[in-house]
């Protein structure tokens, strides 16, 4: 992997009742305190009257120390403006562990992109309830762990994939085509940290063969959403989408090929942003800042 240099920051995501000021509330904190601002965005949901953030300083010159920052931020404001936040660093680089069944395009999608030091991540595990791509493992010096999941043994296989990821220190994960469900109580251990990719017919199009499914039933656009797993199948809050047109020349091979290509792009694109700490969650939906 190409090993990338950047400046040492922390990264501040927030959610909190809109009420006046708070921007300056915020930076006032930052700046006092000897940070250089380098990123600030904001959003406000007039409907439900919520106010959104992302703001990122160097912590060259900043007064207070990296591991005291949290707490500063607690006392002074999280009570007194209701705030919900986040705060990250940029040294601490994220794990992610890739799961994947049989279906190899979106895990060498992302392979490429990781050895090509387009993402700041590590990669130190690759999770698979079936062999067929362990070469994908060797070919990329990454650590390929079969765990067999079926119907009959998933309690006691979650158990193992369990272990594997606290051996390897896992943060985030993401489901590349990974043909299980998970249970809840894996869900819960990861709460907004599992990225999932499909195709984008459901609700409509159930089960096996969607593609062929639409092409039966002539559809114009084909699709692909990429969200945080929850509980609810295929419904948690949805991060990035794409769509493609179709018409009546595509053949179901089209179909199938233009449906793996959006998978590939929409899956990429929701991972970048989660290892950029720019997405933020709030009940099942996200705000995404560019």
């Amino acid at each position: 992997m190409v090993e990338k240099k950047s400046r040492r920051t922390a990264i501040l995501r927030m959610h909190c009742p809109d009420q006046p000021g708070i921007i300056a509330v915020i930076t006032e904190f930052i700046t006092t305190n000897g940070g250089n601002i380098v990123y600030l965005n904001q959003y406000v949901d007039r409907v439900n009257g919520i106010f959104y953030m992302r703001v990122e300083w160097d912590l060259e010159n900043f007064t207070i120390p990296s591991e005291k920052i949290d707490d500063y931020f607690n006392t002074l404001y999280a009570g007194r403006y209701g705030l919900t936040y986040r705060i990250s660093f940029s040294s601490r680089r994220q794990r992610m562990a890739i799961f994947v069944s049989k279906m190899s395009h979106c895990l060498y999608d992302m392979l490429a992109r990781y050895v090509a030091g387009e993402w700041d991540v590590e990669i130190p595990v690759i999770i698979s309830n079936h062999p067929d791509l362990a070469s994908a493992g060797e070919r990329f010096g990454i650590p390929f762990e079969v765990v067999p999941v079926t119907r009959d043994n998933k309690a006691e296989m979650e158990q193992r994939e369990f272990e594997i990821l606290d051996r390897y220190g896992i943060d985030f994960i993401v489901l590349a085509r990974y043909m299980q469900v998970l249970s809840e109580e894996f869900i819960k251990r990861y709460p907004n940290r599992i990225i999932n990719i499909h195709h984008s017919f459901l609700p409509a199009f159930v089960g096996a063969k969607p593609y062929h499914q639409a092409y039966e039933r002539g559809v114009k656009l084909i699709g692909a959403t990429s969200h945080y797993v929850t509980a609810d199948l295929d419904a948690g809050p949805i991060i990035e989408q794409d769509v493609a047109r179709i018409s009546h020349k595509d053949t179901i091979e089209d179909l199938v090929k233009k449906g793996r290509d959006l998978e590939k792009i929409v899956l990429s694109r929701a991972v970048e942003k989660h290892i950029q700490r720019k997405i933020l969650t709030y009940g099942n939906k996200t705000v995404v800042f560019s």
